[in-house]
């Protein structure tokens, strides 16, 4: 199978599928990492050519890493060169009041160290708690160090249309906004589709299989309910619920 790519900018270009990490992370149930980076080859090799992870998905990071490596081994530098490793910046909500350009800085590199990379390819700032100032100075720090080239490109993950706007107008290149957006949520229909349209910001969209409920294994089986498997399962059947 060959997936039709997405040029997101020139000479950047994304898989239209992205393979999530979240449920690589703990909390998720048991992990076998060798076993998954086999997968993660799998997904690849049909055609799904970006993968997302966070750098507070414990072990996902590394795990990417390995399968970068093995990658690497198994299909050739020709194969690596297409692969995108798109990872996210989550500053720690307790750090958000004092947050330094160096704070910055060591976790892009963490993220660097954990994928064995020289440049990421996609950071997203994750969210931030919108009552404490210093989201704007933290996403051109980001910026700066798109420029230092330790970064390809910066996006957003699940910002509102009002501080997409503030990003912008500072100067933050966004070159793509992840957000939770499907048949079932249509919450960013209200302003930020039409937002980052403006922008030349593009969307990527999780949840479009409300973490798995969309597939064959819930056809025809009974109502879903307490113990879910995990939280992410959790949080997709509320939002069935409400909708």
């Amino acid at each position: 199978m060959s997936a039709a790519g997405f040029l997101v900018r020139p000479g950047y270009e994304i898989s239209r599928v992205i393979r999530g990490g979240w449920q690589l992370a703990g909390g998720h149930g048991n992990i076998d990492r060798m076993q998954a980076a086999e997968d993660l080859l799998a997904c690849f090799d049909a055609g799904i050519f970006a993968f997302d992870c966070a750098d507070i998905y414990t072990g996902v990071e590394e795990i990417y890493g390995a399968f970068r490596r093995e990658l690497a081994r198994r299909r050739g530098r020709e194969a690596l060169a297409r692969l995108k490793l798109q990872t996210k910046f989550v500053p720690d909500l307790d750090l958000l009041p004092k947050i330094t350009k160096s704070d910055v800085s060591a976790v892009i590199d963490q993220s660097l160290r954990r994928l064995g990379t020289e440049r990421l390819d996609l950071v997203q700032f994750h969210w931030w708690d919108y009552r404490i100032p210093g989201c704007v100075e933290t996403a051109l720090w980001l910026d700066e160090l798109r420029r230092d080239g330790n970064i390809e490109l910066v996006g957003g993950t699940n910002f509102n249309a009002a501080h997409v706007e503030a990003l912008v107008a500072a100067g933050v290149p966004l070159a793509t906004m992840q957000v939770q957006y499907s048949l079932i949520d249509l919450r960013p229909q209200k302003q930020l589709v039409a937002t980052c349209r403006r922008h030349a910001i593009h969307l990527l969209c999780y949840g479009a299989a409300a973490g798995g409920f969309f597939s064959e294994r819930w056809l025809g089986a009974p109502e879903p309910g307490e113990p879910f498997e995990n939280r992410s399962l959790r949080k997709y059947k509320l939002v069935i619920d409400d909708f």
